[in-house]
């Protein structure tokens, strides 16, 4: 059972005016991006989609910086502090594989279907009905992973100016209203890449110092495996099926649960990412964007993971009651203690600046969808471009107070992770299950998306609240019975969708032309531009070479 997160009363950091100054650069700079953003805003093409004129570099660091939000830093710190190596997986077998998947595989579909939205694609592929409920819950869970993020950035600004958690909120949640209604999704992505930067220069110092306090890596695994065991420090350790690990999941849960159904269904159907590939100049830049983005997320593990396993390691059961602090205090609490003033500053304005692009990332999905796929296609009608423009900024601030509503709910798990793949297993999974069957079987029919995916997410929900929090079932750890409930949503979902498809009428062969594997639209055809063929930019060579590289980043942390 999870318990209430607060942040450890006695947890303040010890800022000065030059760790203020930076943090005060920081914010005009993002205003600055935004409002210089606001100038190349004229259709709602430009608004929700860059106009899909962004190179893949830009891309590609806006599509990993999306990510980089409160799963990223406070979650996975928490995770490895509560989990330890395991962390890993959520990483090397539970992002890179479905990455490449969303270039080599999905993209091309996205893109030259010129849709607009991941629900769209099952508009096209399907009915009005899958689409009205996928844009429906698509908006709903985007809502609560931005909370998610508002609330993370609370624990900060709480540690760093005193403020109640709901005043820093508000206030946070108030400024990336700000730029993401002045300049849209251009004013997100350029914003984005200038966060990743910014993220890293957080990080890497406290990395750095705190291996320096545990003695190093050596000193830091003694000290653990002595306090929780071997197998807190490696990564497939204990987790036979049948055996006890601290995560309370086995291998085959592992590759199933996580590193397919949970991680599929996030990569490949998750809009706050895929809008950034869908805002590339053309297709070749669209398929590289998730794939550049790979090479990075296989070695952020090591900036997120090292500072939650020190702070396991410099507190006897961090974590629990009698520490005083909770698994989310590990990445704050290192920074109070071992980071000097300036540095500190950069410290708290990488973890605002990570906080802010996950929030951003939702939220300009959250409008996208929204106004294109609920308002402008079922509510109000054939108005004029600028009309919709403005309707997409009404939402963002819509939004923005809904986010803030939801952020008091994050508040409730002592683990952020574990709250967010809970949100992951009840509405990307069975988004994906139908997205999969759809495109690989021609024969699924119109009517089978809507029950497909309602099945989907209603049998992830009874798994969770009923199964699991009613002890019907004894599965050890909440991410244990993510991993669980991820793979029934799957399964329940693809069922439904082979049994209702045996009782209905495909669609015609005609209206499955670029919406099928094995079928091709005109815009699959489309030439590289000049540059872009050119053998390193191969997007067949630059998804092999990151999962190579991912697999290989095992071998360490095997035994």
């Amino acid at each position: 059972m999870e318990t209430p997160t607060y942040l450890a009363a006695e947890l303040r950091l010890p800022t000065n005016w030059l760790d203020y100054t930076i943090l005060g650069i920081y914010f005009v700079v993002v205003l600055g991006i935004g409002f210089a953003a606001r100038r190349s805003v004229k259709t709602s093409l430009d608004f929700f989609l860059s106009g899909r004129s962004l190179p893949a570099w830009i891309t590609g660091l806006a599509f990993i910086s999306a990510n980089l939000a409160a799963t990223e830093i406070l979650g996975m710190a928490a995770n490895s502090a509560q989990y330890g190596v395991y962390t890993v997986h959520w990483y090397w077998i539970g992002a890179i594989p479905a990455m490449v998947f969303l270039g080599l595989v999905m993209m091309p579909f996205y893109y030259s279907s010129r849709v607009r939205s991941v629900p769209e694609m099952l508009l096209l592929r399907f009915d009005k009905w899958a689409h009205l409920l996928s844009s429906a819950l698509f908006a709903f869970a985007a809502i609560l992973i931005s909370g998610v993020n508002l609330y993370a950035l609370a624990i900060v600004v709480e540690a760093l100016l005193g403020w109640p958690q709901w005043v820093a909120i508000v206030v946070a949640g108030a400024f990336v209203l700000a730029y993401i209604t002045l300049g849209g999704l251009s004013s997100a992505i350029y914003n984005e890449v200038l966060q990743f930067f910014v993220i890293l220069a957080a990080l890497i110092p406290l990395v750095v110092l705190s291996l320096k306090k545990v003695g190093g890596w050596g000193g830091l695994t003694d000290t653990l495996t002595k306090a929780q065991g071997g197998d807190f420090t490696t990564a497939w350790g204990g987790t036979g099926i049948g055996s006890d690990n601290p995560l309370g999941a086995n291998w085959l849960t592992i590759v199933l649960g996580l590193g397919f159904v949970l991680s599929f269904g996030y990569w490949t159907t998750n809009f706050a990412e895929v809008q950034r590939a869908l805002s590339a100049k053309n297709l070749s830049a669209a398929q590289r964007t998730p794939l550049i983005a790979a090479y990075p997320k296989i070695f952020i593990v090591f900036l997120v993971m090292i500072p939650g396993l020190a702070a396991a390691a410099l507190i006897p059961g961090f974590g629990t009651e009698e520490s005083g602090y909770q698994y989310n205090d590990a990445i704050p609490y290192l920074m109070e203690q071992l980071l000097p003033n300036g540095v500190l500053g950069i410290a708290v304005t990488g973890l605002l600046a990570a906080f802010m692009a996950g929030m951003a990332a939702n939220v300009s999905s959250f409008n996208t969808v929204f106004t294109n796929d609920i308002w402008a296609r079922y509510v109000v009608k054939g108005r004029e471009d600028g009309y919709y423009v403005g309707f997409g900024r009404l939402i963002t601030v819509i939004g923005v107070c809904a986010s803030v509503g939801t952020a008091f709910l994050a508040s409730s798990f002592s683990n952020i992770m574990s709250y967010l793949q809970t949100l992951f297993s009840f509405f990307n999974v069975p988004m994906f299950v139908v997205f999969i069957v759809g495109m690989f079987w021609k024969r699924a029919s119109a009517k089978s998306g809507f029950w497909g995916l309602l099945a989907g997410t209603v049998a992830a929900m009874v798994n969770y609240f009923w199964i699991y929090k009613q002890g019907i079932v004894d599965i050890p750890t909440d991410q244990g019975a993510n991993f669980v409930s991820a793979i029934v949503g799957f399964v329940a979902g693809g069922v439904v969708m082979v049994a209702v498809s045996m009782f209905t009428a495909p669609k015609p062969a005609e209206e499955l032309q670029g919406l099928v594997y094995g079928t091709r639209s005109p815009g699959m055809s489309e030439a590289p531009a000049e540059g872009d063929d050119a053998w390193y930019r191969r997007p067949a060579l630059l998804g092999w070479g990151a999962i190579i590289l991912a697999a290989a980043c095992y071998i360490p942390f095997s035994f």
